[in-house]
């Protein structure tokens, strides 16, 4: 579900291309975000195949150079394909100058099976050392054999479930935690790493059902500090991701100041994935829509920028 815009008379990648020539020669910022906010992945790819051949200069090093802080970071990150940014968006939070394994997890632990076997493959190409690697070196205890687990198992995506697997693992979830003195936290790690989103969620609406409270609580109660975290985010983006990124995004923008850095991989990572149904969960929940919280929290081509990724305001 796309969320940019695609203006009415589609202009060639080479019109694109020189137009955003013209917009660096004239230190105009705000061409440059509008042609790019509005061009989805495809035509973000051909739009840098023509500018290389045109001017022999690689766009994002261009684009790296004109532009600075908030909507530098956020259109770097837009004009990759979604593989590679997430690669990117992960391999910064593992080994940047601020180690960020609350990122790290979020992206992790939010995508689907195909989504990571395919950032994986990047990772290496990328940066030359496997995804394990740096979880090895950055990560520990359960949240390292989680986030390991998670990256290396195969698991279903379709949305059939087996209710007698799906009655174990509630009861095996537990056994493992509020039932026992204790937390068995192997068990939580296998059944969230080894289970498909559609087979989790019917175990959190099984576990409220027999045991009159939910897994989420369980999960908060019987784990701590990013071992909590990743159970929560895999949890939640099983159960209803876009309530689960409205949450991330009304915490970003929440109290004095801006956590620009997860306001901007949101809605960049999400734009062309469900960030209608994330706007429509966060009007839901939070009782005004997305864009009027992103327009008071932020401000000018950053602001543009981030409202046009978000598109119309309803």
């Amino acid at each position: 579900m796309f969320s940019e815009t695609v203006p009415p008379v589609l202009t060639s990648p080479r019109e694109d291309a020189i137009q955003l020539y013209r917009a660096f020669k004239g230190c105009d910022t705000a061409a440059v975000v509008h042609i790019v906010a509005h061009r989805d992945v495809t035509q973000r790819g051909l739009i840098q195949q023509e500018y290389r051949a045109m001017y022999s200069e690689n766009l994002v090093k261009r684009l790296s150079k004109e532009l600075s802080w908030n909507v530098k970071r956020a259109v770097l990150l837009w004009v990759q394909d979604p593989a590679r940014r997430d690669a990117s968006i992960v391999r910064q939070a593992l080994s940047g100058y601020v180690v960020d394994l609350k990122a790290a997890t979020e992206v992790i632990c939010s995508r689907t099976p195909s989504q990571i076997q395919h950032f994986k493959q990047l990772y290496f190409a990328m940066f030359g050392v496997y995804l394990e690697q740096d979880i090895e070196y950055q990560a520990s205890g359960d949240h390292k054999k989680l986030l390991l687990a998670y990256v290396r198992v195969p698991r279903y995506e379709g949305p059939e479930v087996d209710r007698a697997m799906v009655e174990k693992d509630a009861k095996a979830l537990y056994k493992a935690g509020e039932k026992k003195l204790g937390t068995d936290e192997n068990t939580f790690i296998r059944i969230f790493s080894e289970k498909g989103r559609a087979h989790l969620a019917a175990v959190s609406t099984a576990y409220h059902s027999v045991y009159g409270n939910s897994l989420q609580k369980a999960v908060k109660s019987e784990t701590s500090g990013h071992f909590e975290f990743a159970l929560l985010t895999i949890l939640q983006s099983a159960e209803n991701s876009g309530k689960y990124f409205a949450k991330v995004l009304h915490k970003a923008m929440k109290g004095l100041g801006t956590d620009d850095s997860t306001l901007t991989r949101i809605i960049v990572t999400r734009a062309e994935i469900d960030l209608q149904y994330i706007k429509q969960e966060y009007r839901k929940k939070y009782g005004k829509t997305l864009n009027d919280a992103v327009h008071s929290d932020t401000s000018g081509h950053y602001r543009a920028f981030l409202l046009a990724l978000l598109g119309p305001n309803h």
